[in-house]
């Protein structure tokens, strides 16, 4: 445990942005799941809609610095061929 005021106060601090990139990070996964359920189920209406919101939220995570960007464009890249060669 920290005895110095500002290193107490990052403590405090560290520990909400972490729940907080917690939370931001589960729901960027979840999306990406439904994206990933759609595509195994073969539903490309579905599929394209959660791509969308996925994409969204994948964008999201890249600006707040919670992905890196080529990581971004890597996951976005391969939900995109999965559902261009559904039929």
């Amino acid at each position: 445990m920290p005895n110095i005021k500002s290193a107490k106060k990052r403590v405090i601090v560290n520990d909400k942005k972490n729940a907080g990139n917690r939370s931001a990070n589960a729901e960027v996964k979840t999306a990406m799941k439904k994206v990933n359920a759609a595509i195994e189920a073969g539903d490309k209406a579905a599929a394209t809609e959660a791509y969308k919101a996925a994409a969204k939220l994948i964008d999201s995570a890249v600006s707040a610095g919670r992905m890196h960007i080529n990581t971004a464009a890597n996951k976005k890249s391969g939900f995109a061929k999965r559902i261009n060669a559904l039929a």
